[in-house]
């Protein structure tokens, strides 16, 4: 055992105010023994349960409950709720139908990432945007005002609980109904839970699969919350939260940390969600042409780091090959999978080739790493 990369480093304590946001399952997350927090979108987000490394284990081995109320939803609604969702982005949102979610990342008009959500299409004339850390709702409703469009946009009372890992599937059917079995990939539904219905999405922030239960009655969100642990006794059910090392070995991006309005949804292997040929009107969709057709000068890649133990990355720490400074690294973490280092990094053009040996300045110290494709290959499957 590694300890070094098991603890978390001691921390200022967090001042409580108002401008941190408690969540309807705040109570039942301090129960449980979270060990402390990070705030996102103004709200409380655990960090870890038991240690960063346990809580990776079991989230790849049984099933977690996260809450992710800190996920806000963003909520557009009216005659043209359609027209303004589409400028937000460059993925084609045309033939999306109501029940699905679509991972669409938003730009700004100079092609800039200003937040990448996951939209559910509730209704012809009503969306939703789940989105990462940004006041993005200021956004939205300053383009809707400007342009005078008939929509209300307004942050949704709505606190998204997960349910994560490979016995999701079975907890989620025991506590919400077997139709839950039925959901795709990326779709959502209503199920019933005391009476109420509740939209449930086979979607969330991990390669382990499972489901986001998205609860706009808090008064359920405790019984919610204790029947998924009642329910999920014998499939060793735990408290869990986006964990670290599980979503850098996933490729997942974390927005404020590996990507900003500094990059370009083309440099950070978003290419699949810019439908730049398609017939839609979004905001920054001649800066994205452009920056395509000359093709984008960075890239979000894969390192492996020869250590074992990663601190955290507070500031960007430079990627080098002797004097010359060719990338950052934006996440780290020690993989318990792979016997080492893990990380995520922009490269500057040039060094995208898995295999390169580069160097990393840590505030420990220099480290060899090798660059590697996203994801990285799981050695545990």
């Amino acid at each position: 055992m590694h300890s070094a990369a098991v603890s978390l480093e001691p921390m200022p304590t967090m001042w409580p105010n108002l401008r941190v946001r408690n969540t309807p399952f705040t109570e039942r997350v301090e129960a449980v023994g979270a060990r402390g927090y990070t705030v996102y979108n103004h709200m409380l987000l655990p960090i870890a349960f038991r240690s960063i490394i346990d809580d990776y284990w079991h989230l790849k081995q049984h099933v977690q409950v996260w809450d992710v109320s800190c996920q806000r939803q963003i909520e557009i609604v009216g005659p043209d709720a359609a027209r303004l969702a589409q400028m937000l982005t460059p993925r084609d949102l045309s033939k999306a139908v109501p029940g699905r979610c679509l991972y669409a990342p938003m730009v700004d008009a100079a092609g800039g990432l200003l937040n990448d959500p996951v939209i559910l299409k509730l209704a012809d004339d009503r969306f939703w945007l789940s989105i990462a850390d940004l006041d993005v709702g200021l956004w939205v409703a300053g383009l809707a005002h400007g342009m005078g469009l008939n929509v209300r946009v307004f942050e949704a009372d709505v606190s998204p609980l997960a349910v994560q890992g490979p016995k999701a599937n079975e907890l989620v059917a025991r506590v919400l109904g077997e139709s839950t079995h039925d959901i795709g990939f990326f779709r959502f539904a209503s199920v019933e839970f005391m009476g109420h219905e509740f939209r449930a999405a086979r979607t969330g922030w991990s390669k382990q699969g499972g489901f986001e239960i998205y609860v706009d009655r808090p008064d359920l969100a405790e019984p919610l919350w204790d029947a998924l642990f009642e329910a999920g006794a014998d499939l060793d059910v735990g408290p869990g939260c986006p964990n670290l090392i599980e979503r850098i070995e996933g490729g997942l991006l974390s927005y404020g940390n590996d990507i900003t309005v500094a990059n370009n949804p083309l440099e950070c292997r978003l290419d699949q969600f810019c439908h730049l040929d398609a017939d839609i009107d979004f905001i920054g969709r001649d800066a994205l042409r452009r920056i395509r057709d000359d093709g984008p000068r960075r890239r979000t890649m894969g390192l492996f780091l020869d250590t074992d133990t990663v601190g955290p990355v507070r500031h960007r720490w430079p990627v080098v090959v002797g004097d010359e400074t060719i990338g950052a690294v934006t996440s780290a973490a020690w993989s318990p999978a792979f016997g080492q280092g893990v990380a995520l990094a922009m490269m500057e053009w040039g060094w995208w080739t898995p295999g390169a040996e580069v160097t990393v300045e840590t505030p420990d110290g220099r480290l060899a790493a090798t660059i590697t494709d996203l994801p990285f290959a799981d050695p545990t499957t």
